[in-house]
């Protein structure tokens, strides 16, 4: 499964501590929303949600029943830049319009202009759901390409992005 929530990018020491504060035993959305705010400095319930759903798609939390709950995993770096780029999209898509735009010359690449690359590949139900779906996407867009520099797949140079000279995966 992918999942296409991406949160404000943070470091990865974050990603640890924000899991850290999420229980062992399978809690509630709104108990564990809390304790995100709480113990973690995320700023309202909407990025707590966000975050649940990012540390689903980095395997540090699992859902079940509508409770969620820590997977006892420790992942090195590589393991969290792979289960990133492989479980959320448009993560794969993005770096391939890096490397693609890096052969023929052109990178760095802006935000927007990965965005253009991609857009045709936001599926039609996505559009049709809200009207200012190219606003979200383009926000996904921007936030998935600073997380992929922190997991060690693209550099910034000035105001774009670049493939990693040694990516982790």
């Amino acid at each position: 499964m992918k999942f296409k929530v991406v949160p404000e990018p943070r470091s990865l020491t974050f990603v640890r501590e924000a899991t850290l504060a999420l229980p062992l035993v399978p809690g509630s959305e709104d108990d564990c929303c809390a304790r995100l705010m709480a113990d973690a400095d995320v700023a309202s319930r909407d990025a707590a949600k966000e975050w649940l759903t990012f540390l689903r798609a980095l395997g540090l939390l699992a859902e079940s029943d509508g409770k969620y709950y820590q997977t006892r995993t420790d992942p090195d770096d590589a393991e969290l830049a792979r289960a990133f780029r492989e479980r959320v999209h448009p993560v794969d898509d993005l770096l391939a319009v890096l490397d693609a735009a890096e052969e023929s010359g052109a990178t760095p690449l802006s935000p927007e202009a990965a965005y253009e690359r991609v857009r045709q590949r936001v599926p039609q139900w996505e559009r049709s759901r809200r009207t200012d779906w190219e606003d979200v996407w383009l926000t996904r867009v921007e936030r998935a390409l600073a997380w992929a520099e922190t997991f060690g797949f693209a550099e910034r140079v000035d105001d774009g992005y670049s493939p990693a000279t040694d990516p982790p995966v």
